[in-house]
């Protein structure tokens, strides 16, 4: 639960989630083999707890015992309704209200504990002669938990109910779902307890209407197979027509045995790597070496074309989708063909359609980016709020700057997207005024200068030039510190930390 809560914490624009260190965490790393992290941490316990008299911005105090359960989306983790409310709330706004596929696991909430609950609820529900009426899956969180489940029977019971054990890996969460039950652009409802649910994220339709909500609450959801279904206080019919209520359901924490390490599948690198060479064709369409990237010129950024003004919610979803592409991991050239093809261009309310502004044809937002890149022209992506929220994928850095990118303005960013932009030795930057958002138009071209006094806390100044000849003079706010800001001149953090290598040797 601790774990659920630290990963989620980058959906509210946290860096880092901590919790002090507990009797619990104890038992857990015991468990899990760690019993001499356990004896240091004890040892040391004083320190692992908030210090004393410390002051916090803001302080929320959660009294558990008028908690209800809740479920978020659909297409952001951030839109929340209770689950007694959903149905009735589904049927206003036209969402599908008979639920197609339940998923439960992945990294998130796949905890020992959690396939237990769920478990309990598809127990109760054998024990009436009810099965699943949505299709159903389980990832389990790791090969620890696969093997453990199988042993102890969670996953016998969770397949008689009606599921389908998945491989434990990132699966249909990530868009690794090779979804066979609906076809692209059919409005369906889906309900998981992955972290996210962004459009299109698990199955690549952008009309699959995610929710999320907790592992049992997903399970309980699958049984009924609607949204109109309150777990807490509707009624289910069994087999032999008798209505019966599902009881709140509890597990172990932990096995009463140890965990079951499962397969061991890693291969240890050789201890001396100097002699190893990695050789990958040259044809190859998944893999391909990385070049480094160039290094700041000692010049200003005169004249950016702007690739894309985006309007609204632009995730790390938006700018490099998962799901297909993710076979393009290791070959940037090629995944570099997703950059922003999900983010609403506010010039005429598309995705994946801008204007070129050296042919003034409309075209995909890759293509273009490589136009610009093929003439030579640097340019810059205009965003909204909390720009790159979500998973903190290294790719959705990387390709801008693959394919010419130099500056990324925007009202705010989600902060681990902001540090990933640093290291690839982009300039994130936010509008001192976020009024001055609407000051810029994809015609214009911008100037960003002082980058010869850029310094931590000084604001850089940004020239608009529309195409009227006119032109206009913002500040921009950034968040780079000295050694940042090193990484910008020497055009990527890898660059960087290749100079100090060659220095010290």
């Amino acid at each position: 639960g601790m774990a659920t809560i630290c990963n989620m914490g980058a959906e509210i624009g946290a860096t880092t989630s901590v919790f002090p260190y507990n009797a619990r965490m104890k038992k857990y790393l015991g468990k899990t083999g760690r019993a001499d992290i356990a004896a240091l941490a004890d040892e040391f316990q004083q320190h692992l707890v908030p210090d004393s008299g410390c002051q916090y911005d803001q302080v929320i105090e959660i009294n558990l015992s008028e908690l209800k359960p809740h479920i978020n989306g659909p297409f952001t983790p951030d839109l929340a309704h209770p689950v007694s409310d959903i149905g009735a709330v589904a049927e206003k706004e036209g969402w599908p209200v008979d639920i197609r596929v339940g998923l439960i696991g992945s990294c998130t909430n796949s905890s020992y504990e959690d396939m237990g609950r769920s478990a309990a609820v598809a127990k109760q529900a054998l024990a009436h002669g009810l099965k699943c009426k949505s299709k159903f899956t389980i990832t389990p969180g790791s090969e620890q938990i696969r093997a453990t489940i199988e042993r102890d029977g969670y996953a016998k019971i969770l397949r008689d109910v009606g599921g389908l054990v998945l491989a434990n890996a990132c699966g249909p969460c990530i868009g690794q779902w090779d979804r066979k039950d609906i076809k692209k652009g059919e409005k369906n409802t889906i309900v998981t307890s992955y972290n996210r649910n962004f459009t299109g994220r698990n199955d690549a339709n952008p009309e699959t209407h995610a929710f999320v909500t907790s592992p049992e609450i997903v399970t309980a959801l699958s049984i009924a197979g609607t949204l109109k279904f309150n777990p807490e206080t509707d009624y289910l019919t069994g087999a032999d027509g008798k209505k019966f209520k599902l009881e709140a359901p509890d597990a172990d924490e932990l096995p009463k045995l140890e965990f079951d390490p499962g397969q061991d599948t890693y291969q240890y690198p050789p201890k001396d790597g100097s002699g190893q060479h990695v050789d990958v064709s040259p044809t190859s369409q998944r893999l391909q070496l990385l070049e480094p990237f160039d290094k700041w010129d000692g010049k200003d950024l005169e004249d950016m074309l702007i690739l894309i003004k985006v309007k609204g919610k632009c995730t790390t979803d938006h700018i490099s989708a998962a799901g297909p592409w993710l076979k393009f991991r290791g070959h940037l050239d090629n995944i570099s063909n997703n950059l922003l093809i999900g983010a609403i261009n506010i010039e005429n309310g598309k995705a994946n359609s801008v204007r070129n502004a050296l042919t003034q044809e409309f075209g995909p937002v890759p293509d273009t980016a490589r136009y610009y890149k093929k003439m030579g022209v640097k340019w810059a992506v205009i965003g909204d709020e909390n720009y790159g929220e979500g998973s903190s994928r290294e790719h959705a850095a990387l390709e801008p700057r693959h394919l010419g990118g130099r500056v990324i303005i925007t009202k705010s960013f989600a902060r681990i997207h902001e540090t990933n932009l640093k290291k690839q030795g982009l300039l994130p930057l936010t509008f001192a005024d976020p009024a001055d958002y609407n000051k810029i138009h994809p015609v214009d071209k911008l100037s960003i200068v002082g980058l010869a006094d850029f310094a931590p806390g000084k604001p850089l100044k940004c020239i608009i030039k529309h195409p009227n000849g006119s032109q206009e003079t913002i500040m921009l706010n950034h968040t780079f510190n000295e050694s940042q800001i090193e990484w910008f001149q020497a055009g990527s953090a890898l660059n960087r930390m290749k100079e100090l290598q060659q220095k010290s040797s």
